[in-house]
């Protein structure tokens, strides 16, 4: 996945499209960007007055783009309090987990049912290049592939209804999916769970996609909640300003 791939996610999910402003579009990308693959940290202020100095604007804006991303629970924002990124207590994210686990058994059920022939090989080229992106270590690469992988899954079964809740989840739990590759070992896990889920699809084994997927839901939440036990609270992580796809 290229920049370009992931301003394109980021784009739908924030519905950016729908923003007249561009300014507001590419400071709210740019901060969703930076708290989904965690270069700014849950709790971490959001200072407007330096977000409004590293982009060169004023004030609104800024402000604009945050409130943006309040709606999407990823920031915080409190009367007499500096704007933050959002901290899911540990609960909330098993009720999201516990959620979401539900909804991929579904989705891998119809994937099975609704999938040609073609299309399950072109989920499986998908899987083949995350693959080297695992096999390299290149953890923001793979997480977006893997992305754009779900995302493609729930295009080809074309049921609304589930494509419509899977995206209100999507941005409250891509900052927890990110934060559980980055455990030792997840990558290897991860691809391995794709690769067993493409194969039991092209078997046509619904049952099985279905508890597959589940278990690596499982699984990522078991990462997440062991990430989140080892960092104890502390100084946030310095933003790196990434250039914002054009």
């Amino acid at each position: 996945m290229t920049d370009q791939d992931t301003h394109l996610v980021l784009e739908r999910l924030l519905r950016l499209r729908d923003r007249r402003e561009p300014l507001v579009a590419q400071i709210a990308e740019w901060v969703g960007a930076g708290i989904i693959e965690g270069r700014l940290q849950p709790g971490q202020d959001l200072n407007s007055v330096d977000l409004s100095r590293e982009f060169e604007t004023s004030r609104t804006p800024v402000r604009e783009a945050l409130m943006l991303l309040e709606q999407e629970g990823l920031v915080e924002m409190k009367a007499r309090r500096r704007p933050r990124v959002a901290a899911p207590s540990l609960q909330d994210i098993r009720d999201i987990y516990q959620v979401r686990r539900q909804l991929l058994s579904m989705l891998a059920a119809l994937l099975v049912k609704d999938a040609t022939d073609e299309e399950m090989t072109e989920l499986r080229t998908q899987v083949v290049r995350m693959r080297k992106l695992a096999d390299d270590g290149d953890v923001d690469a793979y997480f977006w592939s893997h992305v754009h992988l779900q995302e493609r899954m729930t295009e080809i079964v074309g049921n609304a209804t589930l494509k419509q809740i899977l995206d209100s989840l999507a941005l409250r739990t891509l900052m927890l999916r990110h934060l559980s590759l980055t455990r030792p070992g997840r990558l290897a896990y991860s691809i391995d769970d794709q690769e067993r889920l493409i194969q039991a699809c092209e078997e046509r084994d619904a049952d099985l996609a279905s508890a597959l997927i589940a278990g690596a839901t499982v699984r990522a939440l078991r990462a997440v909640e062991e990430q989140l036990e080892r960092d104890a609270p502390g100084t946030a992580k310095p933003a790196r300003r990434r250039r914002a796809a054009s």
